[in-house]
């Protein structure tokens, strides 16, 4: 169980996060909330021309990539609500 979730980690880190890749497309109109999620599942379904639609290309392994994108996806759920709402933030750190 243990070497087929790292065989797993390492074939998503090796084929490129979808939720990596929309969040650096930063294209107009694409969707944010879940967005690697639903590049995956776009491609998976047939999509054509990912790229077009989410700013990005998808992995080379979308089923694999699925979990993974879907975990960060939730963890950054907040932060893409209040994108998709409009709402701008700055972030700073140190003192």
């Amino acid at each position: 169980m243990k070497r087929a979730l790292v065989g797993l980690l390492a074939t998503t880190l090796f084929s490129g996060c979808a939720t990596v890749r929309t969040l650096d497309a930063n294209m107009p109109g694409a969707p944010v909330v879940y967005a690697g999620t639903r590049l995956n599942l776009y491609v998976m379904n047939g999509g054509c021309c990912p790229k077009d639609h989410f700013g990005a290309e998808a992995p080379a392994y979308p089923g694999l990539d699925l979990p993974g994108s879907a975990l960060l996806d939730t963890l950054l759920l907040p932060l893409s609500l209040l994108t998709a709402a409009g709402i701008g933030f700055q972030a700073t750190g140190g003192l």
